[in-house]
């Protein structure tokens, strides 16, 4: 019977290694939180080494990683394309892993130990971009993967606990960061102690590589690649003998468009794709949790402020990421990405109106919980979820890599100009996300299509209708 409608088991355990991805995503992209103050020591990042300049070295070295993520997604389609999503990730495996041991020791290869030299600022900078370019490469191919793995009734749940493993990667790293330290004085956490923080992304990292040997390149891929009887076999252990064969034939009767350009669909796609990315960021999800702190602290927390924010935000991430893996499927992804983006434009604007007013409580965490809960549930995975099934299967690879490279370059974006916006006005700049938040509503409403329950070769019916 399992042969006839396939293994749910395989394929949740090829998801669960996919996943792993993600969580290197969350991980290395969170792991400098725990390390700045003892990298600001060991490299002597402070006025009086660097002058006037040392704050943006400092910023440099924290967003270095940043700028492998854009590289890093911007190359993902011309490696999915051309070596398979399988292997790609495994390149992805090998930089997490290289660039955890680089950044553990930057002065290993050229310099004495304990060098903290501004030549092993920028080698460190190097390595830590070196997992910029694992982190893009994941965040591209990981829900690509999922999805084309993924049957059409259960991928939208498949694919959103992608952005539950990067959320859990991230709060995972906290308690790595906070057992390493606690217990250490300061001394050796800003000698040895950050060491460990960036080593530890290692052992995920090799586990990731390791356990990829066991899953198989996705369908879509090796039949695209002409390889349709390995196609076959792994369609019938996920979708079973019966629905395999009409599958593959679906993937064939789309495999001649191999050879067509990205714009074979014209720009109504990929302009969609690129703008799922940009609002994703554009709403401010980034920015808005650097204001968590300071309510906390007013609410009496002290000290011990960032702790709770990160718990507290943490478990809140969590839980409503649970929502959506549990409702895409059900509900679809337009309902979920609209009630998203109005609550988080209401969370957004309450905040903004609440600084005016200097109001610092209660009420503002009420809001922030509500932003960051209207976003987890909707557009934190759904707009993975579409990204990574929106796209014909012949230009997948490449749409998605422009998307997610739109999205790194939008994050980016509204991180740099967030200090800057805040020093000329609090409550215009968290209007300003609301602003964005509802622009996002009216979007989904009049452009994005619902591609619930639809396999990705009635995607490409889709787009020649338009």
């Amino acid at each position: 019977m399992e042969a006839q409608k396939g293994s749910k088991s395989y394929i949740f355990g090829i998801t669960l290694v996919a996943t792993l991805g993600g969580l290197l995503f969350g991980y290395d992209t969170a792991v400098i939180s725990g390390a700045v103050d003892s990298l600001k020591v060991f490299f002597h990042l402070n006025p009086e080494t660097f002058g006037d300049i040392s704050s943006f070295y400092l910023g440099a070295t924290v967003s270095s990683a940043l700028i492998g993520c854009i590289i890093g997604s911007a190359i993902s389609g011309i490696f999915a394309s051309n070596i398979g999503r399988k292997k790609s990730l495994f390149i992805a495996a090998i930089l997490f892993f290289l660039s955890s041991v680089g950044a553990s020791h930057p002065e290993a290869l050229f310099f004495h130990h304990g060098d903290g030299s501004f030549a092993v600022l920028i080698a460190f900078n190097l390595y830590r971009i070196v997992g910029g370019i694992g982190v893009g490469l994941a965040s591209a191919i990981c829900p690509m993967y999922i999805a084309e793995i993924a049957p059409a009734n259960i991928r939208g749940k498949l694919v959103s606990w992608n952005q539950f493993a990067i959320i859990f990667g991230m709060l995972v790293v906290y308690f790595v960061n906070y057992f390493i330290t606690n217990g250490k004085s300061s001394e050796w956490i800003d000698a040895t102690g950050w060491r460990y923080m960036f080593a530890s992304n290692a052992v995920p990292a090799a586990l990731f590589g390791l356990l990829l040997a066991f899953v198989p390149e996705t369908p879509r891929y090796l039949a695209l690649a002409g390889q349709e009887q390995k196609a076959l076999h792994i369609l019938s252990k996920i979708n079973g003998s019966t629905a395999a064969g009409e599958i593959l034939a679906d993937i064939k009767n789309s495999a001649h468009e191999k050879v067509e350009k990205l714009l074979t669909y014209g720009w109504k796609v990929l302009i969609i794709g690129i703008l799922l990315s940009v609002f994703q960021q554009a709403c401010g999800i980034n920015v808005v949790l650097y204001y968590a702190p300071t309510i906390f602290k007013g609410l009496g927390f002290g000290a011990n402020a960032a702790m709770y924010q990160t718990v507290i935000m943490g478990v809140v991430n969590l839980a409503f990421t649970l929502v959506a893996i549990l409702t895409v499927d059900k509900f679809g992804r337009k309902p979920l990405l609209i009630i998203g983006s109005l609550g988080m434009a209401v969370g957004m604007f309450a905040i903004g109106i609440l600084a005016f007013y200097k109001v610092i409580g209660v009420s503002t965490l009420i809001f922030i919980v509500l932003f960051t809960a209207s976003f987890m549930m909707s557009w934190g995975p759904i707009c993975w979820v579409l990204i990574s099934e929106i796209f014909p299967n012949t230009i997948r690879g490449k749409a998605i890599a422009i998307a997610v490279a739109a999205q790194w370059i939008a994050n980016f974006a509204v991180s740099a100009t967030f200090p800057v916006l805040t020093s000329i006005s609090v409550t215009f700049t968290y209007c300003l996300y609301g602003v964005m938040s509802f622009i996002s509503f009216i979007f989904v409403w009049k452009m994005v299509p619902e591609t619930k329950g639809k396999t990705l070769e009635e995607m490409t019916h889709l787009w020649k209708k338009k």
